[in-house]
């Protein structure tokens, strides 16, 4: 199902996508050294829930993972990239953190996801494999506009990551969002420029550069749901919504700090 959203619909959309996003950089000002990842869950569904809002993980069951879900966001940690199942563990300074939140308001979704370290001296490495996410989003956003296809931000997504040094996989990536989480068309990591679905205004994608350092071949844990890399490496993941209009693309989960 592909979702075109309405103008009121739009304007729903960008009041969830500013509390995904206050969420995200509050748990992220929480996340310290001792912090564990069952507290940052309990914290995101106390400021879900606040708000009035659900989340779309607790439910979730796809056909990928061992649900329901259960938790209210995805803590991923250090070789741990997508789906990361809360659990208790304390964080340890120098951590590479990634925070995943998709969240309902009015009946509209957003989805983003943030990439961090623990502490104040981050090594150089992790500082770089985030860059490099952050850099490919912005580059996938920069391609979206009315007429565009999928492809195209597809392969500019994945020249950045590419030109970084890191081994793409196209197994997970991005979506379509709207009245629900995942929706078509598939925006895959890497691809080819002028091959796919042509954006519309109204169309809300979520974009998810993500990397692992050293490989491209994912496990999953015992836990059904926490996807790692192969080789045990770190691994970063940035991701936002973005909605098509009729001059580009709006981020639109933005904090209200930057808006």
């Amino acid at each position: 199902m592909i979702e075109i959203l309405s103008p009121t619909e739009l304007a729903r959309a960008k009041e969830t996508g500013a509390l995904v996003a206050d969420i995200l950089q509050t748990m992220k000002a929480r996340s310290t050294a001792g912090t564990n990842l069952l507290d940052i869950d309990d914290w995101a569904r106390a400021m879900i829930v606040e708000a009035g809002a659900e989340s779309c993980y607790v439910d979730y069951e796809p056909s990928f993972g061992r649900g329901p879900f259960g938790h209210y966001i995805c803590t991923s940690v250090n070789d741990a990239v997508l789906h990361g199942l809360p659990r208790d563990y304390s964080l340890a300074d120098g951590d590479l953190v990634s925070l995943d939140l998709a969240v309902s308001l009015g009946g509209v979704v957003a989805d983003s996801a943030i990439s961090f370290v623990v502490g104040d001296s981050p090594p150089a490495e992790s500082v770089a494999m985030i860059t490099a996410t952050e850099r490919a989003l912005a580059a996938g956003i920069a391609a979206a506009g009315p007429g565009a296809r999928i492809g195209d931000l597809s392969h500019a997504i994945g020249q950045v990551l590419s030109a970084a040094g890191y081994e793409v996989n196209t197994e997970f990536g991005g979506h379509g969002v709207g009245s629900t989480m995942h929706q078509e068309p598939h925006v895959s990591n890497a691809g080819r420029p002028g091959r796919g679905y042509p954006l519309r205004p109204g169309l809300l994608l979520a974009l998810e550069p993500w990397v692992m350092a050293d490989t491209a071949e994912l496990v999953t844990d015992d836990d059904g749901w926490t996807l790692r890399s192969a080789t045990g490496c770190r691994t970063a993941h940035s991701e936002h919504t973005i909605a098509i209009t009729p001059d580009g693309a709006e981020i639109l989960t933005l904090p209200t700090s930057r808006r």
